[in-house]
């Protein structure tokens, strides 16, 4: 029984070697047969072929990824080199205002000191620390104060023109009233001192950074663009200082003065540095001619 089904089972099996010795035979002949023109086994030729499409989707996903990544880290790159670019613009930014600023501020003091050798006072150099905090700044303190030679009633100016006047000091800082100011007031004329009879007083307006001049007679012409000098006579300010520009001018007649409105010349909004001028007034002499009637009187 065992050997029936054993011819059985090779019978049944049979084509299965057969077609197994086939397919090799096949194969074998496939692998070895060869291309005529170039002498290439025709396996390999199907193979490429076979594996062409693969090979060429997998090397254009991998050129994908690598473009894509490769973009990631270029524009990585890019982000970092803009973000340094930008730091080194606000560095030079940052240098070229302090340049720009040292620059100013040189300019300033040679201004000052020109001003100190050309003045007949001693002055005193000083910035400014602090200003009111109105709308027009009417008073400003400054680092210089009695340790320094500053007094009150000494007239601060600039290259520019007259500030103010000091009007509190302590050991190392002095408080500023500016010529802005409603209290303040100097004596003053449209021109040059002994070139112009037009004579009168500024005043401060306050809080829209002008000065008034009164007492300027209607009969007197003065002209929009017109500078205006300090004249000695307030004990305040010495004579030939520049207070301003005629701005406005409303005409007055022979019984009515004129209404003048002067802008300050020192550029009072943006006070960085001035100069303290050393200077009293001269006192005035008494007259040396009496009354006759007293005359009389002490003799007896």
């Amino acid at each position: 029984m065992a050997a029936i089904r054993t011819h059985r089972e090779i019978r049944q099996r049979a084509p299965w070697w057969l077609f197994g010795l086939l397919a090799l035979n096949f194969a074998l002949m496939t692998y070895d047969a060869r291309d005529d023109a170039t002498k290439q086994r025709k396996i390999r030729s199907m193979a490429q072929t076979i594996t062409y499409p693969i090979q060429q989707g997998a090397s254009s996903v991998g050129n994908w990824m690598g473009s894509l990544f490769g973009n990631f880290g270029e524009l990585r790159r890019a982000s970092t080199e803009n973000q340094q670019l930008h730091r080194q613009i606000d560095q030079m930014q940052t240098e070229l205002r302090d340049t720009r600023e040292r620059a100013a501020e040189a300019e300033r003091l040679e201004k000052l000191f020109k001003l100190n050798e050309k003045s007949n006072y001693q002055t005193v150099v000083a910035r400014v620390i602090a200003r009111d905090p109105s709308m027009w700044f009417d008073s400003v303190t400054i680092d210089k104060g009695r340790w320094s030679g500053v007094d009150v009633n000494m007239p601060v100016v600039t290259s520019g023109g007259i500030v103010g006047r000091i009007v509190s000091t302590s050991p190392w800082s002095a408080q500023v009233m500016l010529v802005t100011d409603e209290k303040s007031g100097a004596g003053a004329i449209v021109g040059q001192l002994g070139q112009s009879s037009a004579l009168g007083s500024v005043k401060g307006m306050g809080e829209n950074g002008l000065l008034e001049m009164r007492y300027v007679s209607g009969m007197e012409k003065v002209q929009l663009g017109d500078s205006v000098t300090t004249t000695g006579q307030d004990a305040i300010y010495p004579p030939g200082y520049n207070v301003g520009e005629v701005v406005e001018v409303r005409p007055g007649s022979a019984t009515q003065a004129q209404v003048i409105h002067i802008r300050p010349g020192a550029g009072l909004e943006r006070l960085k540095e001035v100069a303290v001028l050393m200077y009293r007034p001269p006192q005035r002499t008494e007259s040396d001619q009496a009354l006759p009637n007293v005359d009389k009187k002490s003799k007896q």
